[in-house]
């Protein structure tokens, strides 16, 4: 599946030397593939595959497609052990979890890059924003790679790099509004469009010199990058996920209509049957099949309530005040057969608390906030968090742990999950989903949506 002579960056196997049309990696669960409308691309030459920074890092040094175009914490173990830390993707600027640890030793690096090892976590560091309307009162920071003194503060969290595939998802305008804003690229939604994040990232996480990349080169990395869909194509219990009228895989993806504000869930007319799929299999003799087709209609139409959550429903100047919501999952993954909000709908739903149920933030530096308005909804609030999330590029103290929701597909082959590798396993999303909401959920339910998600 792969040319183990054809990196020009990282480690051998990452990716080919010519990508086509389809391009198959094995996942956890089965295989997970790309639809590439820009083949034949030759990675040698295409400035998504070059390193055009100082630090031997190219945009496919995070973003693999054996990982859906992500990276998963066990590519990044697999690389880790294979190259002893030498690999790019182990720079000190954002892969450790601070620059200033030590990476003399192979001992070393272990403790320096851990996060990165164990949870696919990149070091994000943010000016402190001003103006703003809540201070930082209290730093839990085991790294000490959060300086809230001197002339230019700074706060570093942790992240897990977001998929640069099935990017239409996130940029197609509705017909007769060309140019229009792009949904939120990056977690906490700091990027304007994906030109400027294919810059930024080479400025930042490559350390390029001024300049670099040029606007060819950034053309060039977009119009590879809007190019790639990926989705999970064959799951090893359930056979090809395009099977007996099924519409899994990145073709069928490559060709389901999108727009930005398509089924908003809002507005009039949502419809909240979001995946329709593997419809075709809710009466099939194959006991896999149908747990998957149970998962979906479980996403699709098993209600409960939300409450307390920021962005919707927790403060009176959210979309539904302060009122508790009865829904489903496709309230918030509301775009068809792909599972994003289809409209700008940053939300903390409780994975950026400190103490979440289920989730894992053990290791994670943790902050509290503290809302400076004497006014207003906000008045008062103190959040205590791991991710200050939005709040970091608006100052506002209503965006405290705030972040996008991102496309569902192609799951299965990048575990951890939430924005700070939070769950481990799709399993622990759906515990926690089920915990935080009082869904009640059998286990049987808890082992169809999990099916359902790894087939996506």
């Amino acid at each position: 599946m792969h040319d183990p002579a054809s990196s020009p960056a990282g480690p051998p196997g990452i990716f080919p030397r010519v990508i086509g049309r389809n391009l198959q990696s094995l996942d956890r669960t089965g295989i997970v593939a790309t639809y590439n409308l820009a083949a034949p691309t030759v990675t040698g030459r295409n400035p998504f595959f070059q390193s055009l920074g100082t630090n031997g890092r190219a945009c496919a040094t995070c973003h693999e497609p054996r990982s859906a175009w992500g990276v998963s914490a066990a590519s990044i173990r697999e690389r880790f052990f294979a190259s002893g830390g030498a690999d790019p993707i182990f720079r000190i600027v954002d892969g450790a979890t601070c620059p200033s640890d030590p990476v003399a030793t192979f001992s070393d690096k272990l403790k320096a890059y851990n996060l990165l090892l164990t949870r696919g976590l990149i070091r994000i560091f943010l000016p402190l924003p001003a103006p703003r309307d809540f201070e930082i009162t209290a730093v839990n920071d085991p790294y000490g790679c959060t300086a809230l003194t001197g002339d230019d503060p700074t706060v570093s969290v942790y992240r897990r790099p977001l998929p640069a595939a099935n990017l239409e998802f996130l940029t197609e305008c509705p017909a007769g509004q060309p140019g229009c804003a792009p949904l939120a690229i990056m977690w906490d939604g700091r990027e304007p469009s994906l030109a400027s994040q294919a810059f930024d990232a080479t400025q930042g996480h490559a350390q390029a010199m001024s300049g670099v990349p040029n606007p060819a080169q950034v053309n060039a990395i977009v119009a590879f990058e809007s190019a790639l869909y990926d989705a999970q194509t064959v799951d090893f219990k359930a056979g090809r996920l395009s099977g007996d009228g099924a519409s899994g895989g990145p073709g069928a993806l490559s060709k389901q209509p999108f727009f930005i504000g398509i089924n908003d869930s809002l507005s009039a007319g949502f419809a909240p049957d979001v995946f329709t799929l593997y419809e075709p299999w809710q009466n099939e003799g194959n006991p896999d099949r149908a747990s998957i087709a149970r998962g979906e209609a479980i996403f699709n139409t098993r209600e409960f309530t939300i409450h307390g959550v920021n962005g919707l429903n927790l403060f009176s100047s959210d979309p539904f005040g302060a009122a508790d919501v009865t829904g489903t999952c496709t309230t918030c993954h509301d775009s068809p057969n792909v599972g994003n909000h289809s409209l700008k709908l940053p939300l903390d739903i409780g994975v950026s608390d400190a103490s979440p149920p289920v989730l894992g933030v053990s290791g994670l530096p943790s902050f509290t906030v503290t809302c400076t308005d004497t006014t207003g909804p906000m008045a008062g609030q103190v959040f205590n968090v791991t991710d200050l999330g939005r709040a970091m590029i608006t100052g506002q103290c209503a965006d405290v742990g705030k972040v996008k929701g991102p496309i569902l597909r192609g799951l299965a082959a990048r575990a951890p999950y939430f924005h700070n590798g939070s769950a481990a396993r799709l399993e622990d999303v759906v515990n926690f989903y089920d915990q935080r909401f009082n869904i009640g959920l059998s286990d049987r339910e808890k082992a169809d949506l999990v099916n359902f998600l790894e087939a996506l």
